[in-house]
């Protein structure tokens, strides 16, 4: 960081035209109806705006799935914005106070799906990035966009395909602020250094189906089933750490039988998932839940599926950029922390990337009526840029 570059320079917009730039791009991405994969034209449209400041954009399409790879400069430290355009479904539109697809705004308030999920911080990454190019046009470094229509579904064609071909052209990330909503009651007060592991088990419980009127003829799982539940419920797994809370292990669902009174079911469906610290592993949780289903006594099958590992980003220059720029913006001195559900981070931490998640109030996301404050997407605009500033002027 070169702080002594920054004197003289020309002062940030001021919070009126910030203001009046994000209202307008938030407003036109919530109105394109972008349930993902589909991107419904967000990314051009981000990468038009993208281009007065000297972005190169590339789209990187993989299966159904859009991917955006917008860059300003060539060359190091690589500074990254990654985020998503696809929302998931509002539902019932009646249900809405407002049309989710509208993007309407008032009384200071953005309105519809997306508007913290996470188009507001898209709308206040560009406004940032724009702003910070006009200012310090020949900064050093490279800024550069991630933005993928895949986060909210499978994510299999979305940020991590587009990791690959970015490592395939020897391309290295230094930094990366993701912009997910971290923030708890006001813009800048948490923020995601890192991210617990996910896994799930898909569990089945074998029996063998009968008539109620003659259970000795069949074999009911569901009493080993409950056997099970209980023994896996009384676990502690582990004891989490100074970065980590502990893992935690909760049941999604659970499934049996075929709707009849008289029926012994064949088999019971649990699903459930495990979000784990880094005093665990994948392995150590599947072997303590398969010698669990055998002290139950149950014939048991699994399924696993490992959505992500944990990472955390240690103290270092992103942090304290982000930290410090958080600080400068807002006064405050925010929480660093690593819970919450997993994010497109778990991809491009294993690079090597210093990787941080920085976004809007989180209280209404996937929710009826989503809605963000419009002054907090002005002060995280401006802390994005203050960010820019500090690593790159």
């Amino acid at each position: 960081m070169n702080s002594s570059s920054t004197r003289g320079a020309p002062a940030p917009a001021d919070d009126d035209v910030r203001r009046e730039a994000i209202a307008e791009k938030v407003t036109q991405l919530i109105r394109r109806a972008s349930v993902t994969p589909d991107d419904a034209g967000c990314q051009p449209l981000i990468a038009e705006w993208l281009a007065g400041a000297g972005f190169h954009a590339e789209s990187l399409p993989f299966g159904a799935v859009c991917n955006l790879w917008a860059r300003r400069g060539m060359a190091q430290p690589l500074v990254v914005f990654a985020g998503h355009t696809d929302v998931v479904p509002s539902g019932p539109a009646e249900r809405w106070k407002m049309p989710p697809y509208e993007g309407a705004i008032v009384d200071g308030v953005v309105h519809g799906r997306g508007a913290a999920d996470m188009k507001g911080s898209l709308a206040a990454m560009v406004v940032a990035a724009n702003s910070f190019a006009a200012r310090y046009p020949a900064h050093r470094g490279s800024v550069a966009f991630l933005l993928t229509s895949d986060e909210e579904g499978p994510a299999v064609d979305g940020t991590a395909r587009v990791i690959d071909h970015l490592s395939n052209q020897g391309i290295r990330i230094d930094y990366c602020i993701v912009g997910e909503p971290t923030s708890q009651a006001r813009a800048g007060d948490m923020v995601k250094v890192g991210r617990r592991g996910s896994l799930t088990g898909a569990i089945r419980v074998e029996g063998r189906q009968g008539h109620v009127a003659y259970p000795h003829l069949a074999h009911n799982p569901v009493p080993g089933a409950a056997r099970l539940l209980a023994a896996l419920d009384d676990i502690t797994w582990d004891a989490g750490n100074e970065d980590f809370p502990p893992t935690s292990f909760q049941v999604s669902n659970i499934h049996a039988g075929e709707g009849a009174g008289n029926v012994i079911p064949g088999h019971v469906d649990i699903l459930c998932n495990f979000r784990f610290s880094t005093e665990s592993s994948p392995q150590s949780l599947k072997s303590r839940v398969e010698a669990c289903c055998r002290e139950a006594g149950v014939d048991a099958r699994i399924q696993w599926t490992l959505f992500g590992m944990p990472f955390r980003t240690l103290p270092g220059e992103l942090v304290e950029a982000v930290t410090g720029a958080i600080r400068k913006v807002t006064g405050i001195d925010t929480e660093r922390s690593t819970t919450g559900g997993t994010s497109d981070g778990r991809f491009i931490a294993p690079t090597g990337a210093q990787v941080v998640e920085l976004g809007p109030v989180n209280e209404t996301i996937h929710r009826v009526d989503e809605h963000v404050r419009l002054d907090d997407l002005v002060v995280l605009s401006s802390i994005y840029e203050n960010i820019l500033e500090r690593l790159l002027a």
